[in-house]
């Protein structure tokens, strides 16, 4: 069933055969729990994300079941509402076995107390009702949740607004280099990423580096394959062993797995999306993906690494038709986005609803100015959502960025009111940004940039900032004045104000407003903090150090924190 004409006749009976029997299901449910029954039912955190196992019909690696079968779950909270809609996927045989009648369906609670599964629809009989009237209990829990679009930053679901410095493992998921098995492991890799990190970006395809033995794919016959023409049949032990591996130690770890479908380097894993052994519908993998991981809260998607550079090459109107059907098959508010050549974000990717909730660029940057001055215009070019330049500054040979270029691009991508991704390149297609096998020692800016995160994230509302234009006239941004051209800086306006800088300025002016003001100046690369007024007032005159990234901090003291 992989027509729009069937996808809509499917939809229709299953919203038609939910109308007549969601009441009965869910009086029944939460009957059981009024009567004491409701302590078999399985306890899950909030935001934790509770699997449901179904016997379907049985298929081998030489059957299509993200072709033949379509399964879909409509769960309930006790109160009435939210009611979520959630695709199931075939498993093979639920352990990582290409052969199997495993279905599964993945269900994230997002509300406290009781939730039941109310409808199970299938165009398979053997699927069709099974499950029905299952229940869970959310209980409380510590995760903070899914990344929510919140003006030009992201908020979690419990309010909080971390901040993102992201890392790039494009191949990491083969486990091997360009001389065999690269001694690292996806879970060890993982871990070691959320120490410094709070994303990290890859491929769901092993790229340039393939497994000799695991692929991702199957062919018609069968066999496994690198090839993403045959993305129609997703193979499970690839996805049940690897990705799902990734995918969840992340999510223990709190870290964003930010999955390119399409990508990013050679014609088998861009040709995802074309699924020319499917007749060019991609479909099949984009609601498989969409069921596998869409209620992780920590995955976020691209649809495809440089979409329009290298072959098979993929329109925009094709872009937002893929963006289209992934967000048919979410349940959740997964960010999703795509990465182009380095230029700004393409307008005509815009839509109304709008299938993306990010802009990602690609554009390598040494300089604070250019980094915050690109960032802060595709604010607006991409329909003012957050920005992420997802390719910001490789550190290594590979480009010729240093650590402080990179630590320096990264103020400048903050202060420009987005975010910013890195990567350790010794050379073209090889190191971390490729194998992954992280190490902190060979990427040198790592410990920089998770300083200026949790500088960031201890003391600064920028949630609550706008960047301020550029120095104009007298050298003037907003309440500073005497600044070099290349300075930036962002404002809360008679609250907060944080200024960077990237070189010796002597006789620095703020005009503070009316308060107590506590300053502070945090240099980035030496990660040594000073502060230099604990209470001033009025006009004060400071100098800027000599270092590539520095962050002056001026908070108003005698104001309520921010919320």
């Amino acid at each position: 069933m992989d027509g729009g004409s069937d996808r809509r006749r499917f939809i229709a009976v299953e919203v038609i055969a939910f109308m007549r029997t969601s009441v009965v299901l869910l009086a029944a449910a939460l009957w059981s729990f009024s009567a004491g029954a409701g302590s078999c039912a399985e306890p899950v955190e909030l935001y934790g994300v509770h699997e449901v196992v179904f016997s379907g019909p049985r298929y081998g690696p030489a059957d299509a079941p993200a072709v033949d079968a379509e399964l879909v779950t409509l769960w309930r909270h006790e109160s009435g509402g939210p009611t979520c809609r959630i695709y199931g996927f075939w498993d093979g045989d639920g352990k990582g076995g290409n052969s199997g009648n495993v279905f599964k369906v993945r269900f994230c609670p997002t509300k406290p107390g009781a939730w039941t599964l109310v409808r199970t629809q299938s165009n398979k009989s053997e699927l069709r009702g099974q499950n029905e009237g299952q229940a869970i209990v959310c209980t409380g829990g510590s995760h903070k949740g899914f990344w929510l679009a919140d003006g030009r930053w992201y908020r979690r679901s419990d309010g909080s607004h971390p901040y993102i410095i992201g890392n790039t493992m494009y191949s990491f998921l083969s486990e091997y280099d360009d001389k065999g098995p690269s001694g690292a492991n996806i879970a060890d890799d993982i871990r070691a990423n959320s120490e410094y990190f709070k994303k990290v970006r890859f491929s769901i395809t092993p790229d340039r580096y393939p497994h000799p033995k695991d692929k991702p794919f199957l062919d018609d016959s069968g066999r496994p394959t690198d090839d993403g023409d045959f993305s129609h049949r997703p193979n499970p032990t690839w996805f049940h062993n690897r990705v799902d591996l990734a995918v969840k130690t992340a999510y223990e770890h709190d870290l964003i797995a930010d999955m390119i479908i399409n990508g990013p380097d050679t014609r088998q894993s861009r040709s995802v999306l074309r699924a020319a052994a499917n007749g060019g519908d991609c479909t099949p993998i984009l609601r498989y993906i969409a069921a596998r991981y869409g209620s992780f809260p920590n995955v976020w998607i691209c649809l495809a690494n440089e979409f329009d550079i290298k072959n098979p090459k993929y329109s925009t109107a094709d872009i937002r038709k893929f963006g289209r059907i992934v967000r048919e098959h979410l349940a959740y508010p997964v960010p999703m986005s795509v990465h182009s050549r380095p230029q700004d974000w393409r307008a005509e990717l815009n839509t109304e609803p709008p299938w993306h909730d990010h802009v990602t660029l690609q554009n390598k940057l040494k300089k604070l100015h250019v980094a915050a001055d690109f960032v802060s215009r595709n604010f607006s070019i991409g329909a003012k959502v957050p920005v992420i330049d997802d390719e910001l500054a490789y550190e290594g040979k590979g480009d010729g960025w240093s650590e402080a270029d990179v630590i320096e691009s990264h103020l400048g991508a903050f202060l420009g009111g987005g975010y910013g991704t890195t990567g350790q390149k010794p050379a073209s297609k090889k190191g971390h940004y490729f194998f992954g096998d992280f190490k902190a020692d060979e990427h040198k800016a790592a410990d920089n940039l998770l300083w200026l995160r949790q500088v960031i994230d201890e003391n600064i509302a920028f949630w609550k900032m706008q960047p301020l234009p550029a120095p104009r006239g007298n050298a003037k941004a907003g309440i500073f004045e005497n600044l070099d051209a290349e300075f930036r800086a962002m404002a809360w306006p008679a609250r907060q104000y944080a200024l960077g800088t990237n070189k010796a300025r002597e006789g620095i002016r703020a005009r503070l407003p009316d308060g107590n003001w506590r300053v502070t100046c945090y240099d980035v690369v030496a990660r040594r903090q000073m502060v230099i007024e604990r209470s001033a007032q009025g006009t004060l005159a400071f100098d800027a150090p000599n270092s590539r990234a520095a962050l002056f901090l001026f908070t108003k003291t005698d104001s309520p924190p921010a919320r």
